[in-house]
């Protein structure tokens, strides 16, 4: 990683977290059959493999892919990393809708760190990564990527997503499934409060084709909203406006309901192969990475 990488990163990935990420890799339950030759680093040494990289030793390496000759010369310890005939595509919907932008801890911002750290993980581990921002529709998408030095240019599209505009997430995931018809994980970074229903944009992404993991981002003040009173209340996106009476009965069915929705995310996943993974922002997000993905199976 070059230091103009590492200060573009500064800000939504910690250079210490990176390192940590660096062990990691994409996981894929179904048996992905490659297209093309070398494009994706093997965890084990096979007769089909070619060099491709170098990185740092770290206790637990198979000391049989030292480079001794390097540590001759430098007195570090460094490890060979092998190509072989597999390839992987992870991709990445970024919600970016305006309803994500609200909460404290911004769910936004939270949902930027997360696509970024996952991109991160596929790229170091030469995994076909693409992102895709999605609102009413795909507005933003980075292409195919593939290797550590596209990080950089990863990292800047990331950070340049801004949200804005309202959810049209049936349209977004039908153009995705139309123009991303190769095998993959896909993982949907989103909070999944679309006026439509969700049911519809994940069924074109859920079933054969995808490892489909969802992940649904909330704030603490959706998740325990603190409100009294008579209140005025406007949609985020599309400015509609509602006059309610805020009592504890009124948020305890809120609660009663929110449950029931996240719920039927979780069950409609669920009956189609899929992974569900709820979060709140209060959780440090380098947490929700490290341990919570890698607990379903995303990372490893």
């Amino acid at each position: 990683m070059t230091t103009s990488v590492a200060g573009k990163t500064s800000h939504l990935l910690d250079p210490s977290f990176m390192a940590r990420l660096d062990q990691l890799d994409i996981i894929s339950r179904k048996l992905l059959a490659g297209k093309l030759k070398g494009e994706r680093r093997s965890k084990r040494r096979g007769q089909s493999v070619e060099f491709a990289d170098y990185r740092d030793y770290v206790v637990g390496d198979d000391l049989r892919f030292i480079d001794w000759n390097i540590y001759a010369r430098l007195d570090r310890l460094f490890l060979k990393l092998f190509l072989e005939e597999e390839d992987l595509s992870l991709f990445i919907l970024v919600d970016v809708s305006k309803s994500c932008d609200y909460g404290t801890p911004n769910k936004a911002l939270y949902i930027k760190q997360v696509a970024a750290a996952l991109g991160y993980v596929g790229l170091v581990n030469y995994n076909r990564v693409h992102i895709a921002a999605v609102s009413d529709g795909i507005v933003a998408e980075t292409g195919a990527l593939r290797g550590r030095r596209r990080v950089g240019q990863m990292i800047d599209f990331v950070n340049n997503l801004k949200p804005e505009g309202s959810s049209h997430f049936a349209e977004a995931c039908r153009k995705f499934a139309l123009t991303h018809r190769q095998k993959g994980v896909c993982v949907v970074l989103s909070d999944f409060f679309v006026k439509e229903g969700f049911e519809q944009g994940l069924r074109y992404v859920a079933g054969g084709k995808y490892d489909l993991f969802c992940v649904q981002v909330l704030s603490p003040q959706e998740i325990e909203p603190d409100l009294t009173g008579d209140l005025k209340l406007r949609d985020i996106e599309d400015e509609d406006m509602a006059e309610v009476s805020i009592t504890q009965p009124l948020i305890a069915q809120y609660k009663k309901n929110l449950t029931a929705y996240c719920m039927t995310l979780k069950d409609y996943l669920r009956r189609r192969g899929g992974t569900y993974l709820f979060t709140s922002t209060a959780v440090p997000f380098d947490t929700l990475v490290l341990n919570y993905l890698r607990e379903r199976g995303l990372l490893g």
